[in-house]
């Protein structure tokens, strides 16, 4: 694969698909989770959902030092500059497990009162967190795992972490039930066992991906003393990455303010939000291919400084993502209560669900504009803008919007659920031009 060389389309497709299948069987295997606390009770299904925003936290940090990563390597490997390429890929990874240790200590100390905040207590407080006190304890396999897949993106690799998104659904859904229910000398664990299964999947993904990326010509001939923390590298990992990662972060923290919206109405409400955006996330699978395509394909151009075809990456990207989800779109408008009851009986929770589904169908679009040009401006090394946007579209507007149609107005959980239909819309139109602005300045550098 000649990334600066072969067709754009067949390049997409040769990066994309494989992601996008990856991607699935991760979404899947919350999906897993999701039923499986289910079967132990509302409550249960509140505290996965209420949980979330932490749990996103740990995987938004992971993610952010991983697009930055990618970007530095690819931008190296595209000037032809391999030794530079090596550094990062090897320095990325020293980075994470520090930043990984220092996650781990803030996520303790700060969950009981994120989950107090969000209206947690007694029963409800001692089952969010059971699970998620597991999860901070696996901080550094998740963040190792992201950025070890890191390296091999910017090869254009994509495979490789396809199967071992694959391996872990299908791990997952036998430790899920052996854990939780216990039996074969393991004791029943509940909801702990579902965050345990989750933690020594990632465990044995990040040990299997350390082996594959040791093959690769980026680890060749790489000696120990070259982890060790490199000051100028780890400024400019922290330059590139800490700022998607704040970005991602914001996701995360939209993601708390929507729920502590929501959880002002009822326990059903977020639960029912909880399932719903896991149906949502299904989804917008396939552009999740399509971003990593986009960050791989522009930082590798953007090195060699083929300025016309990150433009037709960009939009090549967006007219596949668009089209994905417009027949996603019309496909889940029609069955939002079949899909809500896959995973509760609770007739209140199905049917708060079902509202917020048919919203988010014509809210699809926006999610690819939006993605795929953040992605296109990290691979272009322009971190920054994802921030701005990133507090504008999680924290400001959503708390001026959802206050005025939730409560002024009293839509209560509708008014939050056209919120965010509004805010999206709003942040990806103002992204595109932005987009489309970077991409003339920087061609007439």
């Amino acid at each position: 694969m000649d990334i600066l060389k072969d067709p754009i389309p067949e390049l997409i497709r040769k990066i994309a698909i494989p992601a996008s299948v990856g991607f699935f069987f991760q979404t899947m295997f919350h999906v897993v989770d999701t039923y499986f606390a289910g079967l132990i009770s509302t409550h249960a299904l509140a505290a996965l959902s209420l949980s979330f925003p932490i749990f996103f936290m740990i995987i938004a940090m992971g993610a952010g030092i991983a697009q930055g990563s990618t970007a530095l390597i690819a931008n190296a490997l595209g000037a032809r500059d391999e030794p530079r390429a090596r550094h990062f890929s090897v320095q990325a990874l020293s980075f994470g497990i520090l930043f990984a240790l220092f996650l781990t200590g803030l996520g303790w100390t700060a969950a009981p009162f994120m989950f107090q905040t969000l209206g947690a207590s007694g029963d409800y407080l001692a089952i969010s967190l059971a699970y998620m006190n597991v999860i901070i304890a696996g901080t550094v396999f998740f963040l190792s795992q992201s950025i070890l897949n890191a390296s091999l993106n910017a090869l254009g690799n994509t495979r490789t972490f396809r199967n071992v998104l694959i391996a872990g659904f299908f791990l997952n859904v036998i430790l899920d039930p052996w854990f939780q229910f216990g039996g074969l000398g393991i004791p029943a664990m509940g909801i702990r066992g579902i965050a345990l299964a989750t933690v020594l999947v990632q465990f044995l993904g990040a040990c299997y991906l350390i082996g594959r990326v040791r093959k690769t010509h980026l680890w060749k001939g790489v000696a120990w003393r070259a982890f060790a923390p490199d000051p100028h590298a780890f400024r400019e990992i922290m330059k590139q990455g800490i700022p998607a990662s704040l970005n991602m972060i914001s996701v995360a923290a939209g993601i708390f303010v929507i729920t502590w919206f929501v959880s002002r109405f009822s326990a059903e409400g977020v639960a029912a939000y909880g399932i719903a955006t896991r149906v949502e996330q299904i989804l917008l699978l396939p552009t999740i291919g399509l971003n990593i395509a986009v960050l791989t394909l522009t930082g590798q151009n953007n090195g060699g400084r083929l300025f016309s075809r990150v433009g037709e990456i960009w939009n090549a990207a967006l007219k596949y993502g668009i089209g994905m989800m417009l027949i996603g779109g019309v496909a889940i408008f029609g069955f939002t209560r079949p899909l809500m009851a896959l995973f509760t009986e609770d007739t209140a929770v199905v049917e708060i669900g079902s509202e917020y589904l048919r919203i988010a169908a014509i809210t699809l679009c926006a999610y690819v504009i939006l993605y795929q040009t953040v992605y296109m401006l990290q691979g272009l090394k322009r971190p920054m803008y994802a921030i701005w946007i990133g507090l504008y579209r999680q924290i400001l507007a959503p708390c001026v919007v959802f206050y005025i149609l939730a409560d002024w107005l009293d839509w209560r959980l509708k008014g939050i659920w056209w919120g965010i239909f509004l805010v999206t819309w709003s942040a990806s139109i103002v992204t595109y031009y932005y987009g489309v602005s970077v991409l003339k300045q920087v061609s007439k550098e």
